[in-house]
């Protein structure tokens, strides 16, 4: 099983030199990837209708995800760069593949594309993208995509997209790995007819159950597990003595990735006990605790 880590987007600050510092010590401990989050704009949760429920406010800060990982691509020889996830729907599908492309070339084939509809509807209006029908635009998205990734010029027609005869240059030799991540049936059963992997955003009770309820959707849809990656996330809060029981347990059912997340923001909605890191160098220091204690399961 794969060990990584999520990168502490809203904690870890804006010195270049400590992105690159988290980066660089994740690959030297031997980690195989990291997991960035994705928001384009973070809104005030106060009198809305509907409601915003999700973690993240106006005061969160998010690096954008296809620039960092392009900063830590030249910065790093191995690691795998995984996002997790991107809001698929509220992007342009061409320039996504575009830039998941080119991450894709100079990276070397070491990212891997994570996608969900994402909750936050505000943002959707700012960025000029309906919120409704978010499901069945990031499918038609993700077939877009790869069409393009294929090479050529194609053409496409669907409901929400349309072009005629047109591609990207460079394309990556074996295209852009897909995952899904969400805490939906739709978003299971979407994954397990068009996803490379699924992205649990926890290691609990209920996720476990919904990655049993992925497998069987995959022999549904007559795929093997073997097609299909899983990754879960648990908190540095948990311990080693849980890091380890969990990712034992993942392991054994079936997951092919298992990463910690030491960031704090979000956790008085998940019911998780704070880590309580107040500088990048303690997230640093986190990433040596955790792979020793899980590093051979």
């Amino acid at each position: 099983m794969k060990i990584g880590a999520v990168f502490p987007t809203c904690e870890i600050g804006n010195d270049p030199l400590a992105i690159r510092d988290f980066a660089q010590t994740a690959e030297q401990l031997g980690y195989s990837h990291l997991v960035t989050y994705d928001h384009v704009l973070g809104a005030e949760h106060a009198n809305r209708e509907p409601a915003l429920t999700g973690p993240y406010v106006e005061t969160d800060p998010f690096h954008e995800p296809f620039v960092l990982y392009a900063y830590l691509a030249a910065l790093t020889k191995t690691l795998e760069l995984a996002t997790g996830v991107i809001i698929l729907p509220q992007r342009q599908a061409a320039l996504v593949a575009k830039q998941a492309a080119e991450l894709q070339v100079l990276s070397e084939g070491r990212f891997r594309l994570g996608v969900g509809t994402g909750w936050n509807w505000v943002e959707y209006d700012a960025l000029g993208v309906p919120y409704a029908k978010r499901g069945a635009r990031m499918e038609e998205q993700v077939e877009l995509m790869r069409a393009l990734w294929q090479g050529g010029t194609p053409s496409f027609e669907g409901e929400f997209h349309r072009f005629e005869r047109a591609g990207i240059l460079p394309v990556p030799e074996a295209g852009v790995p897909v995952w899904f991540g969400g805490f939906s049936p739709a978003a299971i059963k979407r994954c397990a007819r068009i996803g490379d992997g699924f992205l649990f955003g926890a290691y609990t009770s209920p996720m476990q159950k919904l990655c049993e309820m992925l497998w069987a959707e995959v022999a549904a849809a007559g795929r093997s597990r073997e097609d299909v990656g899983v990754e879960a996330i648990i908190h540095y809060s948990e311990g080693p003595d849980q890091w380890r029981s969990a990712a034992e347990s993942w392991k054994a059912l079936g997951a092919t990735y298992f990463s910690m997340r030491a960031m704090d923001t979000g956790v008085h909605l998940t019911g998780e006990k704070p880590a309580g890191f107040t500088t990048p160098q303690q997230h640093i220091d986190a990433l040596a605790d955790f792979i020793e204690v899980v590093r051979d399961v």
